[in-house]
């Protein structure tokens, strides 16, 4: 029986942990495969989270689980190293002024995303106002704005293509927003109307501002897996304003590991697709011009990266496409 609401995500490990336990007695014919977990965004919490849960879960040596590694995307993993690189991102491609990126590293330091201070709220509030109204998700893209709307309609009336050739659409929280309040839906999904928000919103203000038990960091658990040989690695989508590549690269920097394959470029179709650097454990893929959800951005390189990942190879090199 699964508990009533999932209040914080080691509530959330323990409870994908059981469902994986229970699907596997389900599926008998998977158990024993390889297995891992991939996610993005706040995934860099649940993700690692679970791995954690199935590698203390296999020491039991009951119902093992065949972990072999996981993958994580533009991924929430350290409050201080995310915010620290999130402020120089902003600051680096022009979106805020030197006064504000001066007062957000002095006022919001070691603060948390969801909970900050009453001085930080006010910087972030400036910080808003000079941003502006762009897609933090994808920065290079245009936002989700009625013209938008109207302009993709007469699109997909005009050019009928295959989904993945779809460019991308800044509207998809507003389509799933309408979505989710269809009544139809909310009772498909189980959903006690009666007991909840009169509205489904995502990245509820309600639900953050109750949050009060989400760890400030993670970087613990990679502390705790990366020398027991798991596959991991990180990828960041490098115009994602919301978790930036700066933020991973901090965080990745407070690992302290030693580099294995320095940083270099690697190529999809004879063009960069984004850069690469290997370490004792872990490896760290940038994804050229992608957004916050790598996929849905490039879905070309986003499947070479897959099949680097769990092929074990590195990021192809400009003589390996060369080759082909």
């Amino acid at each position: 029986m699964y508990r009533s609401l999932i209040s914080i995500s080691w509530n959330a490990a323990a409870d994908n942990l059981n469902f994986l336990l229970q699907w596997f007695k389900r599926f008998p014919q998977y158990k024993g495969r390889d297995f891992y977990i991939i996610g993005e965004s706040y995934a860099g919490h649940y993700v690692p989270q679970l791995s954690q849960a199935i590698v203390r879960h296999n020491l039991k040596n009951v119902e093992v689980i065949n972990l072999k590694g996981y993958m994580v995307g533009n991924a929430l993993t350290d409050n201080f190293h995310d915010h620290l690189g999130l402020f120089e991102f902003m600051w680096s491609v022009g979106m805020i002024s030197d006064e504000t990126f001066k007062q957000l590293n002095v006022f919001c330091d070691f603060q948390s995303f969801i909970h900050a201070s009453g001085q930080c709220d006010k910087v972030l509030d400036i910080a808003a106002e000079e941003i502006g109204d762009i897609d933090m998700y994808s920065i290079f893209t245009p936002p989700c704005t009625a013209n938008f709307n109207r302009f993709s309609r007469l699109l997909k009336i005009k050019k009928k293509v295959g989904l993945i050739k779809r460019a991308y659409d800044p509207c998809t929280e507003a389509h799933s927003t309408i979505y989710f309040n269809i009544p139809e839906v909310q009772n498909a999904l189980h959903v006690h109307r009666k007991n909840s928000s009169s509205k489904w919103v995502t990245c509820s203000d309600e639900v953050s501002e109750n949050w009060k038990d989400s760890p400030i960091s993670v970087l613990d658990i990679y502390r705790e897996l990366i020398p027991l040989g798991l596959h991991i690695w990180i990828f960041s989508g490098d115009t994602d304003a919301v978790i930036p590549v700066t933020s991973t690269r901090y965080s990745i920097d407070a690992l302290n590991l030693s580099t294995t394959s320095p940083w270099r470029a690697w190529y999809d179709d004879g063009q960069v697709g984004g850069w690469t650097q290997e370490y004792n454990g872990l490896t760290f893929v940038t994804v050229r011009g992608a957004g916050h959800e790598v996929p849905l951005h490039k879905p070309k390189q986003a499947l070479t990266l897959f099949k680097s990942y769990l092929s074990a190879s590195p990021m192809p090199t400009l003589k390996q496409v060369s080759d082909l």
